[in-house]
């Protein structure tokens, strides 16, 4: 017995050493924003997933190096400081309230992400989308909404639950209570761009090209949690919270028409296919995302468009674009340097 307890601490003692413990991989709100910081001065090209993995330290030693500090890829008080206003406040040292920037609101935005209650996106700003999140959040805890995020709101976002949404009981798309999630279709129009690198840089969702004003519907079971313009480059966008930590996104549309905290189901009108933000033809960009990380839906995927004959009515294949108001390339890299975006607020890679 001792012989094997040796065995065995040897072993995990072997595993610590090369990196491989368990808490390597937990996920940290200060890991994300400094993912946020490190994507904002060019440096990390990966997700926002407050993972501190080889991406993540790559950034920072070549953040170091650049700043002329010890090159050890943990980013201390020295490698803080160096990010100046990116790199701080601390998280808890203030209270925050829409117009805010920096560090703390980047971890806010994470945090609020992982229980269920998404921003819109992790960028450092609290702007609509992050209050939208914080008064849904403080609600749903037994909090006073007032969209300030004090000592009372943060304790609770770090003592809480990590959840999916169990709201919004429906019998279409989602999956089942207990069953696999599955997403339908959100709009009748064939697939042309998919999930991958592109043009040098990583796509996100999959795009349906399709006329502006043309239908666009939930993919399946869940709350709505952001509906508004998107100053990342999403244009109007709508995301819906599904259970287990799933969420989908509808982007670039021309008007969305629910609101933050709608129950939907497959086919419930959620906004209009439209060429908002960093768009060059009117298509949908939809995304689907597990704990805040994008993932390719196709595996997700049905063959049938949401709506009411959704169980009947089959989504058209995978393929070349039909000639008429849609034959442009949703997406073309060109045509988006060129693009003039008076409503762009700051810089931001190409989403569509």
């Amino acid at each position: 017995m001792r012989l094997r307890k040796t065995i065995v601490l040897a072993a995990a003692t072997a595993l610590l050493a090369l990196g491989f413990a368990p808490v390597a991989q937990a996920r940290s709100a200060n890991v994300a924003a400094l993912q946020v910081a490190l994507k904002a001065v060019g440096l990390y090209g990966g997700s926002i997933d407050g993972i501190r993995g080889p991406g993540t330290r790559r950034a920072v030693r070549r953040f170091q190096r650049r700043h002329r500090l010890s090159t050890d890829g943990v980013a201390g008080p020295v490698t803080r400081r160096a990010l100046g206003r990116r790199g701080r406040p601390r998280l808890g040292s203030r209270a925050m309230r829409r117009g805010q920037r920096g560090w703390d609101v980047a971890a806010l935005q994470f945090m609020l992400g992982r229980r269920g209650h998404s921003a819109g996106s992790i960028d450092g700003g609290f702007g609509r989308g992050t209050l939208a999140a914080v008064r849904g959040f403080q609600r749903a805890a037994g909090l006073s909404a007032d969209g300030v995020v004090g000592p009372a709101t943060l304790r609770a976002l770090r003592h809480a639950r990590h959840r999916g949404s169990r709201r919004g009981r429906g019998r279409r798309g989602g999956g089942s209570g207990g069953g696999p999630v599955v997403f339908f279709r959100p709009v009748r129009a064939p697939i042309t761009d998919g999930f991958g690198m592109r043009w040098g840089r990583m796509h996100t969702g999959i795009d349906f090209p399709a006329a502006t004003g043309t239908r666009v519907e939930a993919a399946g079971r869940g709350v709505v949690t952001f509906a508004g313009y998107n100053l990342g480059g999403y244009g109007y966008l709508v995301i819906v919270r599904h259970r287990l930590g799933y969420e989908t996104w509808y982007a670039h549309l021309s008007a969305e028409t629910s609101y933050v905290g709608e129950p939907v189901v497959g086919g419930t009108r959620i906004g209009l296919v439209g060429s908002t933000g960093h768009s060059t033809g009117p298509h949908l960009h939809f995304e689907v995302r597990r704990n805040g990380t994008p993932i390719d839906p196709m595996p997700r995927m049905l063959a049938t468009a949401a709506g009411a004959g959704a169980s009947t009515r089959t989504a058209p294949p995978v393929g070349p674009v039909a000639p008429g108001p849609v034959a442009a390339p949703a997406c073309d890299r060109q045509g988006l340097r060129a693009k003039k975006r008076p409503e762009r607020a700051r810089r931001s890679s190409s989403v569509c």
